[in-house]
C-alpha cells in the first residue's frame, strides 16, 4: 500500500546512491524515486535499506499502520534478552516511518506519533525482561515500577533521532514497610538492567539514548524513587520548570494504572487554581537564559541554526503553548493537553491565542519539525542544527523536495520571522521603563511606590520598573488621568504583597488596560482590587469577556462545610467581579448586569444551602421527613439585584411529624433543627473572611419581623398570612418567590402567595390608604432624594415600587417586579402605568451604575471617569443630564401617583 499512496518523495542529492539503492533493493516500480529519494539523501538510511532490503520487499503491499503494529507485537512477544531484537526493531521502525514521512504517507506527527509507539514498546519490553531477571521476594509482577514519558515523549511528538527523558517510580503502597527497603534493591537493578537494554551501543546500534535526570533532584537521588517521595519533593520545592515538564508527562509502560494515579495526586501541583503569576517572571528568565548560554540571541543566521531552540524556532511555538497552559490551565481544565498541536488548538478555542495567529504557529511547526527530522535522518544523529556548509543545505532542500537551496533558505527566513512575529510579543521580557504619556504631578507619585509593602522586593521593583511606562501610558488615555492615576496609587499602595500581581501584568497586558479603566471609572473598585486581587485572575480566562451565563454553577468540592464555603466564595467573588467588568466595558445593559446579580445571587444561595444543610445534619443528624424552603423577597425575588445588594430571604419548614427529633448525637425537634440550620445559613453568607462575604441577609420580612422565629413552619406562615399580616406585607408578597429547598415545599409555598394575593382580606381602600400612609412616613424621615439619589424620595424607585405592589395586589397580580406589576391591569389607569414603568427602568438604570461605583447614597462626587461611565451608559451628555433627567422623571412620577391615589378617594 506504500504504492498507492505517495504523494511526494525527496530529490536524490547523491543520484549516484540513489541509483545504487534502487537497483539493489529492487522495489516495485511505483517506490523507486522514493528509495533514491531516500537513499540518495541519507547514507543512515542507504545502508538500513540494504541491511533489511528482504523485510522491504515483504512491506510494500502493506498498510504501513499495519506494518508497524505486527512489529510492536513482535516486540512484546520477544523471549530472553531483547538487547539484539530491539536494535534490529528500531532499524525496521526507522526505515518504515522515514519512508512513510518522505513519502507523504504519514504526515509529520503521525510519524512521531508512530516514532513514540515504537518507544514505548521498546520501553515496556526492557522493562519486561529486566523484573524477569530480577524480580524475587516482596517484588512480583510489574513490581508497582512505572516509567514516566517526559516531554516530547510524552506528548507522542518524539523526533526521528531524539534521546527519551523518563522518570521513573514505584508505588510503595503495595509493599509492607518491612519490605520497602529491599523491593526498592530490586526495583534499582530492574531499572539500570532496563535502561541498558534500551541504551547500550553494540555491533547492531542502540534504540534510545535514555535521560533519567529530570526527576526530583537527580543530583543526590537514586533513579528509581516512590511516589510518595517524589510527591513530598513536589509538594515541598517543586519549580516552575519542573511544573512544566508534567503537563506533557504520562506513565509509558510498567505499572500504568499506578502512574495514572500518581499523575491525578500531581494535579495541584502542576495546575494551580490560583496561579503564581511569578511563574511567568520565571519562564521568561528561563527562555532568556537558554538563548543566552547557547548563544542563540538575535537574528538567526541559517547556516548552523539551531532548528529546536533557535529564534522563531521549534522551542519557541512549544514554550508559549505551555506557558499559556500552565497560567491558564489551572482554571480552564480543556487547556490539559500533552500535544503542542492540540493546545494551541484548545488556547485558541480559549480566547487565549487568536486564530490566524494558531494557524500560523500549527503550519511552521509542523514544516520545522519536518526538517528537524531530514536533518536528523541524514546519519541518524541527535542534531536539530542545519548544515552550516553549503552542500550540506543542498543536502536538506533536497530531502525536503527541492533542489533549489536559496529558495529552500528564502522560504525558511520567513517563517521563522512569521513565527518571531508571534512569540516575540508573547514571550518577550521587557526592558524598558518609560512610556510615550506623561501625566502631571506622576513623578511625585510615583516616587513613592518604593515604600509600599507590595514593593519590599527587588524582584517587585524590577517588574514595576519595567511596567511603568506602560501603565502611565494607559491610565494617560482616560479622561482625567490626575484621577486615574491617584486611584492606581491607592491600589498600590493597599496590596500586601506585589511580585505575583506585577508579573501577572506583565504577563497580560489587557489587564493593565482594564485596571487602568476601573481607576479612571471607579476608584472604590480599584480599593476592592487591591485587597481581592485574587479575581484577577478571572480575567486570564477566555471566557471572562464572554457572554454572561442565563444560569451559574458554582464548583462543587469534596472537602468538609468550611472547604465548601471557601471554594464558594472564591467563586463568587470572581463571578461578581466579571460581572462589574461587562457593564463597566459596556458588554451588558445596566437591566442585564441586574439579572446576571441576580442569577449569581441564586445559585450562590443555592449552593450555600447544600452546604449548610448537610453541616447541619453532620451537626445533629436528621429530623424524619422535615423539609426546608427559602422565599427570596425584595430584590432577591424579583431577580435584579446590584452590585452591592444583600439578600432578604423568609425560611420555611414542614413535614415532619408532631414530636420528631433527629437523629444525631445531640437531638434537636423539627423547628430548632430549622432555627439551627438558618444560623448555619446565615453565617455561611454573611461571615467575613479573607476570601470575602458573599452576602449581608435580612431577614425581617419573615411572620412577625424580629419577634418571629428565624424558620416559619408552612402552617404558620399562611395563618399568619390570612390572619395577622399588615398590608405591606401582603404588598411584600407580590415580591416573594420560593427559590431553593424542597420541591414540593416551594410549590406549597407559592400556592400560599398566590391564595393571598388573589384572596388578600384588604379591599382596595384599605390598600391604598395604606399607601399613602407609608408614603407620608418616609417622607416626614426624610427620604426625599434629588439629583443622582434615586432610591428614596416622592416619584423615585421605592416610591413607584409600593405603587406598583398596591397596584398588583389590588388587581390580584401573581407577577413580580415593579415592570411586570405595571404591565397588568388593575388601579392605576395604563397611561400612568406606562409612565410610572419608563421612569423607573431610568432610575434603575441610574442606580445599578452608581452601585458599580460607590456604595454611597447620595453618590457624592464621582470623578470625570465615573460621571463618563454614568451618561455613556444612560445615553446623556454629561452627568448632569443625568441627574435632571431623574429629577423630570421623579417629579412626574410622583405627581401620577398622588393624582392616581386623588383619584381614587374621590371616587370613594
Amino acid at each position: 500500500m506504500f504504492c498507492n499512496r505517495l504523494t511526494r518523495v525527496p530529490i536524490p542529492f547523491d543520484p549516484e546512491a540513489g541509483r545504487a539503492a534502487t537497483s539493489l533493493l529492487g522495489p516495485p516500480t511505483d517506490v523507486l524515486p522514493l528509495i533514491a529519494g531516500a537513499a540518495g539523501c541519507s547514507p543512515f538510511l542507504a545502508r538500513a535499506m540494504e541491511r533489511e532490503r528482504d523485510w522491504l520487499a515483504e512491506i510494500w503491499d502493506a498498510d504501513p499502520v499495519a506494518t508497524l503494529d505486527r512489529l510492536l507485537s513482535d516486540m512484546s512477544r520477544i523471549e530472553g534478552d531483547p538487547m539484539a531484537p530491539l536494535r534490529q526493531a528500531k532499524r525496521r521502525a526507522a526505515i518504515l516511518v522515514a519512508l512513510a514521512e518522505l513519502g507523504g504517507v504519514w504526515p509529520v506527527m503521525d510519524a512521531t506519533a508512530a516514532w513514540t509507539r515504537f518507544a514505548d514498546a521498546a520501553l515496556q519490553a526492557s522493562l519486561t525482561y529486566a523484573l524477569s531477571r530480577h524480580a524475587r521476594g516482596p517484588v512480583s509482577g510489574d513490581g508497582g515500577l512505572v516509567a514516566f514519558a517526559m516531554g516530547k515523549m510524552g506528548a507522542f511528538e518524539l523526533n526521528y533521532s531524539s534521546d527519551i527523558d523518563l522518570i521513573l517510580l514505584f508505588d510503595e503502597s503495595r509493599y509492607d514497610p518491612a519490605d520497602y527497603g529491599t523491593a526498592r534493591a530490586i526495583l534499582l537493578k530492574v531499572a539500570r538492567l532496563a535502561m541498558a537494554r534500551m541504551s547500550d551501543i553494540t555491533a547492531e546500534g542502540y534504540v534510545f539514548r535514555t535521560d533519567l535526570r529530570l526527576r526530583p533532584d537527580p543530583g543526590s537521588t537514586p533513579i528509581v524513587l516512590s511516589m510518595e517521595a517524589a510527591e513530598r519533593y513536589y509538594e515541598a520545592m517543586g519549580r516552575t520548570w519542573e511544573r512544566a515538564a508534567w503537563i506533557k508527562a504520562r506513565p509509558a509502560a510498567g505499572a500504568i494504572a499506578a502512574g495514572e494515579g500518581f499523575l491525578a495526586r500531581l494535579k495541584p501541583f502542576v495546575w494551580r487554581r490560583h496561579l503564581d503569576f511569578a511563574v511567568v517572571e520565571e519562564a521568561f528568565d528561563m527562555r532568556r537564559r537558554i538563548r543566552d548560554h547557547k548563544g542563540l540571541a538575535g537574528k538567526p543566521e541559517l547556516p548552523g541554526y539551531d532548528m529546536k531552540l533557535g529564534p522563531g524556532g521549534i522551542r519557541e511555538i512549544e514554550f508559549l503553548t505551555q506557558t499559556q497552559q500552565i497560567i491558564a490551565g489551572g482554571r480552564d481544565r480543556s487547556l490539559r493537553v500533552r500535544g503542542t498541536l492540540e493546545g494551541l488548538d484548545r488556547l485558541t478555542d480559549a480566547g487565549w491565542v487568536e486564530p490566524a495567529d494558531r494557524d500560523v504557529l500549527q503550519d511552521n511547526y509542523r514544516h520545522f519539525r519536518s526538517i528537524e527530522h531530514r536533518i536528523q535522518m541524514v546519519q541518524d544523529a541527535q542534531t536539530h542544527r542545519l548544515p552550516r556548509e553549503a552542500e550540506g543545505l543542498r543536502r536538506i532542500a533536497c530531502f525536503m523536495g527541492g533542489a533549489d537551496a536559496a529558495a529552500f533558505a528564502s522560504d525558511l527566513r520567513a517563517r521563522l520571522d512569521a513565527v518571531s512575529a508571534i512569540t516575540d510579543p508573547s514571550l518577550a521580557h521587557p526592558d524598558a521603563a518609560d512610556g510615550g504619556e506623561t501625566i502631571e504631578g506622576a513623578d511625585a507619585i510615583t516616587e513613592r511606590w518604593m515604600t509600599y509593602p507590595a514593593l519590599r522586593s527587588d524582584r517587585a521593583r524590577a517588574i514595576l520598573g519595567r511596567l511603568r511606562g506602560g501603565l502611565i501610558d494607559a491610565l494617560a488615555k482616560s479622561s482625567r488621568p490626575p484621577e486615574a492615576l491617584a486611584a492606581f496609587d491607592a491600589f498600590l499602595r493597599g496590596l500586601p504583597a506585589g511580585v505575583q500581581i506585577l508579573s501577572l501584568f506583565e504577563a497580560n497586558p489587557r489587564l493593565v488596560a482594564l485596571l487602568a479603566d476601573i481607576c479612571a471609572t471607579a476608584p472604590d473598585l480599584a480599593r476592592h482590587l487591591s485587597a481581592n486581587a485574587g479575581v484577577l485572575d478571572a480575567v486570564i480566562d477566555g471566557s471572562f469577556l464572554a457572554a454572561l451565563p442565563s444560569r451559574w454553577t458554582p464548583p462543587e468540592t469534596d472537602g468538609d462545610f468550611e472547604d465548601g464555603l471557601e471554594e464558594l466564595r472564591l467563586w463568587h467573588r470572581e463571578a461578581h467581579f466579571r460581572i462589574g467588568v461587562h457593564l463597566l466595558r459596556g458588554l451588558v445593559t445596566p437591566n442585564e448586569a441586574g439579572l446576571a446579580y441576580g442569577a449569581l445571587a441564586e445559585a450562590t444561595l443555592k449552593r450555600a444551602w447544600t452546604l449548610a444543610e448537610a453541616e447541619t445534619e453532620r451537626r445533629y443528624g436528621r429530623v424524619p421527613d422535615l423539609v426546608l424552603a427559602g422565599l427570596g423577597m425584595g430584590s432577591l425575588g424579583v431577580g435584579r439585584l446590584t452590585a452591592r445588594s444583600d439578600l432578604d430571604l423568609v425560611i420555611l419548614h414542614d413535614g415532619a411529624a408532631e414530636g420528631a427529633v433527629s437523629d444525631g448525637r445531640r437531638s434537636l425537634g423539627a423547628a430548632q433543627w430549622a432555627a439551627r440550620f438558618t444560623q448555619v445559613l446565615i453565617t455561611a453568607l454573611s461571615a467575613r473572611t479573607g476570601a470575602g462575604r458573599l452576602y449581608e441577609v435580612d431577614m425581617r420580612l419573615r411572620p412577625s419581623g424580629k419577634q418571629g422565629p428565624v424558620a416559619t413552619p408552612l402552617t404558620g406562615f399562611a395563618r399568619y398570612q390570612a390572619e395577622d399580616a399588615w398590608v405591606w406585607e401582603h404588598m411584600a408578597l407580590t415580591r416573594a418567590r420560593p427559590l431553593v429547598g424542597d420541591a414540593d415545599l416551594c410549590a406549597k409555598a407559592e400556592a400560599v402567595r398566590t391564595d393571598v394575593i388573589g384572596r388578600s382580606r384588604f379591599d382596595r381602600a384599605a390598600v391604598l390608604a395604606a399607601l399613602s400612609e407609608m408614603r407620608r412616613r418616609l417622607l416626614e424621615a426624610g427620604r426625599r432624594g434629588g439629583g443622582l439619589s434615586v432610591k428614596s424620595g416622592p416619584g423615585r424607585m421605592q416610591d413607584i415600587e409600593l405603587a406598583a405592589q398596591a397596584h398588583a395586589l389590588i388587581g390580584c397580580c401573581v407577577m413580580r417586579g415593579a415592570a411586570e406589576h405595571l404591565d397588568a391591569s388593575g388601579w392605576l389607569l395604563a397611561e400612568t402605568r406606562a409612565e410610572l414603568s419608563e421612569a423607573h427602568r431610568l432610575m434603575s438604570d441610574v442606580q445599578q451604575v452608581l452601585r458599580l461605583i460607590t456604595d454611597a447614597d447620595p453618590p457624592g462626587q464621582l470623578g470625570a471617569g465615573g460621571s463618563e461611565f454614568l451618561a455613556r451608559t444612560l445615553g446623556r451628555d454629561d452627568v448632569e443630564a443625568v441627574a435632571a433627567a431623574c429629577d423630570a422623571a421623579a417629579e412626574r412620577a410622583a405627581e401620577l401617583i398622588s393624582a392616581a391615589l386623588d383619584r381614587a378617594r374621590a371616587e370613594g
